[in-house]
Order: C-alpha cells, then structure tokens, then sequence
C-alpha cells in the first residue's frame, strides 16, 4: 500500500526536497507546487503574504517513516518550527 506525506514549508525547500527524496527507496512520486501564505512564516516578500512550497509525496507504507524523518530534517523543522508537513492512512487502491 502507498501513503501520501505532505508538507506546507518555506518556498527555498521545494526544489531541494525534490531533487533529495526522489532519490530514496521507496518513493514513487514527489511533486511540488508554490504558492503564497500569510500565516505561516515569518518572513513576507509580498506584504503580509510569504511565499511557500506545497510538497506531496506517494511512498511505500514500509518506507513512510524513514521519508517522513528525512522530510523534516531536509525542511529544517527541527530548527526553524516553521512549517507543516503530514502523513495520510495507507492509501486503498480501486481497480475498474
């Protein structure tokens, strides 16, 4: 089964986690998206508004802990506490 880990995080780590967590066994999919938040981060280019990056990543429900510790250590979570990430329930999949 696969789980899908997300994180909300500055917009400086999108390509970085990208490029990073493709490389890991047990990842099928990253994907990145950039957008805009005006309560997250404290740091805003646009007025109130700071920009971020929206990371989705499909992995293999055996190797989901081993990339949800590495997404927060490559977000700098640890250091920063300024973002979000998360991990659904394993992901049921339907055949038609």
């Amino acid at each position: 089964m696969k789980v899908e880990i997300g994180a909300l995080v500055e917009k400086e780590y999108g390509q970085l986690v990208k490029d990073k967590i493709s490389e890991i066994a047990g990842v099928e999919y990253v994907f990145y998206a950039t957008g805009r938040s005006n309560d997250l981060f404290d740091e805003k280019q646009f007025g109130s508004y700071g920009e971020a990056s929206i990371i989705t990543i499909i992995a293999d429900q055996a190797c989901k802990d081993d990339i949800f510790d590495q997404l927060f250590t490559l977000c700098e979570l640890h250091a920063k506490k300024s973002g979000v990430i998360y991990m659904s329930n394993p992901i049921a999949r339907s055949t038609v």
